[in-house]
C-alpha cells in the first residue's frame, strides 16, 4: 500500500537539499519524492509512514513536521 508523507522541512541553502535528498533515497519501500524549495516541503510516497520520513530527517539534524499540522497552525492564526 502506497502512503503519502508530506512534511514541512527547513531547506536553508542547496547543501541542506543534497543532505535532505541523500536521507530520503536511503529510506526502503519509497516510490517517488519530491522537494519544493518556494513552500520548505518535501513529499515522499510510497510503503513508509510519516515517523519514518521524520526520523531520517532529524537523523541529518534537520527538522521536520507534518505538513497538515503546519497548514492547521496557519489556519489557527487567522
Amino acid at each position: 500500500m502506497s502512503n503519502l508523507v508530506e512534511l514541512k522541512v527547513g531547506l536553508h541553502c542547496d547543501e541542506c537539499i543534497k543532505k535532505i535528498l541523500k536521507a530520503i533515497k536511503k529510506i526502503h519501500d519509497i516510490e517517488t519524492y519530491d522537494v519544493d524549495t518556494q513552500l520548505n516541503k518535501v513529499t515522499v510516497t510510497g510503503n513508509v509512514t510519516t515517523e519514518q520520513v521524520i526520523t531520517v530527517i532529524h537523523k541529518i539534524g534537520k527538522t521536520a513536521t507534518n505538513w497538515d499540522d503546519e497548514e492547521r497552525q496557519l489556519q489557527q492564526q487567522f
